[in-house]
Order: C-alpha cells, then sequence, then structure tokens
C-alpha cells in the first residue's frame, strides 16, 4: 500500500461521523473524436462502460476546512504522492462545489482508496469526485437527487457525471450528454495496466498533430455505430470484439510505442480484441467469459503484464458504510 498524505486535517475524524462511498471506473468501448471546438475542447461520440474497479472515499465530519488523504491498494501504475492534495484534487473541488449550495455543510476530511489506475484512461480521478459528491451530499443532509448531482458533476469534467450513474451510456458532447444503454448481460475483460501515466491534454494534441499531419479531416459530429450497442444489449462479445474502436489510440500509441508490444501480447494470449481504454495507457481486452477472463489474466501475468480481471457494466457511485461518531 502506498503510504497517505495529508493537508489540514483540523479534528480528531476517529470520534465524528463517517460516510464511504465506491465509484468504478470505465473504459471506452467506441470513442471517436472531432476536431477542436472553439473552446479547445473536442466534441466525442462514446460508449461508456463502467468496470467493477472501484474508488472509494471516506468521508468524515471535522471542525472545519476541506482536507484529503490519498492511498493506493491494488492496481495503481503511479504513486499516490502524484495526486494533488489541493483544491486541483477533483475530490476536493467536488466537496468545495457541493459545499457552495449546502447551508448545512460542515468541515469534511475525504479519504480516497485508490483502485484505479491513476492517469490511466479510465476515469479514476472522476470517480473519486462522483464519490466525494454522493459522501458529502449524504454527510451534510444536502437532500439533493442524483439527477441533481449530476448537474453539479459536470462542472467538474465530463467523466465525473458517468460516474455517478454508471452501467453503460452513450457520452455525447464532451461525453457530459449522457444516454443510458441497456446493457445487462456482463462482460468480461482484463486490464493490463502501466508503470506510467498519460496526459488525456496531451493525447488530444498528439491526435490532432497526427490528422494534421496524415490529411485526416474528422467527422464534425462523430456518431456511434448502432452495432455496438446491440451486442452489448445482447451480452454477445464474439459480436463486439470487431467493434471495438478508440480515436485516440493512435496518438496514445504514438507517445508510448510499448502499449502496441502490449496489444499484441494480448491478442496473441487468445484476447478476442484489444483496446487502448480512453487517452490510455490502460489497455482493455475483451473476454468471451469468466473462465476465458481467467484463464487470459493468468497468461499475460506471466508475461510480466500487471493484469486484472474485470466485469461490466458496473453501478454507479454508491453508499457502502455510514457512521455516526
Amino acid at each position: 500500500m502506498v503510504s497517505g498524505r495529508t493537508i489540514d486535517r483540523r479534528t480528531d475524524v476517529s470520534r465524528a461521523r463517517s460516510v464511504r462511498v465506491t465509484a468504478p471506473g470505465k473504459i471506452n468501448v467506441s470513442l471517436k473524436v472531432g476536431p477542436p471546438r472553439e473552446d479547445g475542447y473536442h466534441g466525442i461520440a462514446s460508449v461508456f462502460l463502467a468496470v467493477s474497479l472501484y474508488e472509494e472515499v471516506t468521508a468524515t465530519e471535522t471542525a472545519g476546512g476541506i482536507s484529503v488523504t490519498v492511498n493506493g491498494q491494488g492496481t495503481l501504475n503511479l504513486p499516490a504522492a502524484s495526486i494533488p492534495l489541493d483544491s486541483s484534487n477533483l475530490a476536493v473541488r467536488a466537496a468545495e462545489l457541493l459545499a457552495e449550495v449546502s447551508p448545512g455543510h460542515s468541515g469534511v476530511h475525504l479519504d480516497i482508496t485508490k483502485r484505479v489506475p491513476i492517469a490511466g484512461g479510465m476515469g479514476g480521478g472522476s470517480a473519486d469526485a462522483a464519490a466525494a459528491l454522493l459522501a458529502c451530499d449524504a454527510l451534510w443532509g444536502s437532500g439533493f437527487s442524483r439527477d441533481e448531482l449530476a448537474k453539479i458533476a459536470v462542472d467538474l469534467g465530463a467523466d465525473v457525471p458517468f460516474a455517478l450513474v454508471g452501467g453503460t451510456a452513450v457520452g455525447l458532447g464532451v461525453g457530459d450528454l449522457l444516454t443510458p444503454a441497456i446493457s445487462k448481460t456482463p462482460l468480461h475483460l482484463v486490464l493490463v495496466t502501466s508503470d506510467y501515466g498519460l496526459s488525456t491534454p496531451e493525447v488530444y494534441r498528439t491526435l490532432d498533430a497526427l490528422r494534421l499531419r496524415n490529411g485526416v479531416e474528422p467527422d464534425a459530429q462523430p456518431e456511434i455505430d448502432p452495432a455496438i450497442l446491440g451486442a452489448m444489449r445482447a451480452g454477445d462479445a464474439l459480436a463486439l470484439a470487431p467493434l471495438l474502436h478508440n480515436d485516440l489510440q493512435e496518438a496514445a500509441l504514438e507517445l508510448a510505442p510499448a502499449l502496441g508490444d502490449i496489444l499484441e501480447t494480448g491478442r496473441a494470449a487468445g484476447a478476442l480484441a484489444g483496446i487502448v481504454s480512453g487517452s490510455g495507457p490502460t489497455v482493455a481486452f475483451l473476454a468471451q467469459n469468466p473462465a476465458h477472463a481467467a484463464e487470459l489474466e493468468t497468461l499475460l501475468t506471466h508475461e510480466g503484464l500487471q493484469a486484472t480481471s474485470v466485469q461490466g457494466p458496473a453501478h454507479g457511485a454508491r453508499i457502502t458504510a455510514d457512521h455516526a461518531g
């Protein structure tokens, strides 16, 4: 476990009320990216799938202020020491935003247990923010509905609303315009993480540069292939495998060529398909069923890779404990 760090912890939290919330990481089963917009962002069309790798945030009442500790557990690709502990931390920003509209707010300490790879293209920071919103809402008795929290979440980043709702969804705009999609039959995947991260803005800049260099004109309004949603609705991994797509993958491979070797290793080990998740560098391999996923995880681990089997869709942010001091 990576040792935790803290700032501005103002009271003994051992006797205070605390609320613990989990929120999932995600992969982009399909991600199409449009050209840069006037605001600097890119329009996207994506199918988000929440997976069974959860961040955990415990919010505890304090005498005043907002503080945070970060601990690492399970699959991490960067030290927790690399995570900011000020207002640039998404979970802290989430608590600050909610406090602005919650008359009954108190001080709060956020203890984050990281399980989703850091800077790995799986929305771990967004899951922290979603968990912090739900935990603080319960702690302060703010009384916001899930939809109201999702509206607050938009100001924190495009992936935060999805971490609140989980499941499967189509994301348009910059990913913040969500439409739930039916996907009841579990899909099984094996994630391979790296011991480094990739900057999402840098991956997008690299994509733009590659398109300019290669004379590629992206669709101004990218769309989702309906066949992807049909395969996911049926839980048909064989039908879904050839449909996996990520416009950012070429840019991620440009910045981290070793990802190409990982993709090839997974395919050679029998994965139905492999894809870089979001901006990377996490790679997701699709398996046919739980036994196949377990076998694939073992084979990839024997190849010296950091492999973890997961399934999706997973539930969104959820309260798992509420203890009175």
